[in-house]
């Protein structure tokens, strides 16, 4: 996603291959239910969105393990009730110091 500020228009896209300045990365459901600011045009592409490729990046090797930690186990008894909803906090990238 990155916004064009000189046209008000908000441009919600396939993830960038490589790091781009102004452009941030969402996850599918937030790239989908996003909203542009009053005023502004939304431009949404039309396609599928892609699992990004593996990287060796530490910090998404990080959070791509953090994410398959929290998904429930598959050996898990289905007679066993969920355990009730948590509030969770969202990992966020933080863009470097310019």
């Amino acid at each position: 996603m990155t916004y064009v500020y000189a046209e008000s228009t908000a441009v919600v896209g396939p993830l960038a291959v490589n790091p781009e300045p102004h452009t941030y990365d969402l996850c599918e459901s937030h790239a989908r239910s996003l909203t542009a600011p009053r005023g502004w045009e939304l431009v949404r592409y039309d396609g599928e969105f892609e699992p990004p490729p593996p990287t060796t990046d530490d910090l998404v090797a990080l959070a791509d393990a953090v994410r398959e930690a929290a998904r429930p186990s598959r050996a898990a008894d289905p007679a066993t009730p969920p355990p009730p909803p948590t509030r969770r906090g969202h990992l966020r990238a933080v863009p470097p110091p310019q």
